[in-house]
Order: structure tokens, then sequence, then C-alpha cells
């Protein structure tokens, strides 16, 4: 895939947006030396492109009553254009599973998990991950703390 061309206003805008999806146009304009019809035109030329995907809110998943964060390799049985598909698709029906990543190596995913506890963990695994299709290998690791947890992308 080509990257996008991007000016100096346009990483300062990305820049701003990774650390405040909320600020407002005028707040951005502001910061980057623009008026705000010319950050709102900016803004629309990012989103059509693609380069700007969406606006999320970070949820605490502890406060929402998610104390785990779990990372799940799974290994296939197969991995035919039919076996990948059937399985992408049952795990993004999955409402546990946050992030699903094909992968290089051993394993052929990597699933970022939220559950509530240990017994949440265990029906997780019981009623999802090892019923998804072609799965013939499950293997789990509990995050302790998130010593990092996702940033921006470093745009300079």
């Amino acid at each position: 895939m080509e990257s996008a061309t991007l000016d100096d206003k346009d990483r300062a805008l990305l820049r701003l947006l990774q650390r405040d999806g909320r600020a407002s146009i005028a707040t951005l304009a502001d910061k980057i030396a623009l008026s705000e019809s010319a950050c709102r035109r900016r803004l629309d030329v990012l989103e059509k492109s693609g380069v700007l995907e969406g606006y999320r809110a970070e949820l605490n998943a502890a406060r929402l009553g998610f104390s785990l964060t779990v990372f799940v390799s799974i290994a296939l049985g197969a991995q035919t254009d039919r076996d990948l598909a059937a399985f992408e698709s049952a795990v993004r029906a999955a409402p546990e599973v946050l992030e699903c990543w094909l992968m290089t190596g051993d394993s052929d995913y990597l699933l970022r998990v939220a559950a509530r506890d240990v017994a949440d963990l265990e029906r997780i695994h019981r009623e999802v991950l090892t019923r998804l299709p072609s799965v013939v290998r499950v293997n789990t690791a509990i995050a302790m703390r998130a010593v990092s947890p996702l940033r921006g992308l470093p745009i300079r």
C-alpha cells in the first residue's frame, strides 16, 4: 500500500488528534495556525483518503469490570483461504476479542481478549476460543499490567 503524502500541517494535525480526538476544529486550527475552514478541509481530505479512519473513546477496562487483559496465540489445523476466512469471520463476531492479528511464526493468529476474571476467561476459552473454526491450539498469557499501552503512531 502506498503511503500518503503529508505536509507539516497534516502531520501536526494528526499528532494533535492522536492526543485528543475530541479537540474542536477551532482548537486544532489555532494550534496549527490555520483558519477553521482550512483545518476542516484538511480533516476532510485525511478522512476521505483513509489516513484518518475514525475517532474512538478510550475506555478504562478495569473500571468497567474487565480486570484481565489476555493475549491468546491460536494455531489452525490448516491455512487455506477458506479456513482463514471462516476463522476471521467467527472471531469478528466474538465481542470478547478486542484485536486479532494474522501472524508469522508458530501461531497463526494473536488475539487480545478482555475478561472480567479467571472464571470469565475460562468461559471464553471453553465457549469462544476453542469453538472457532479450524483451531487446534490455544495458548493464553495474562497481562499483569500495561507498561506502554497503545500510543499514537510516530508521525514526524
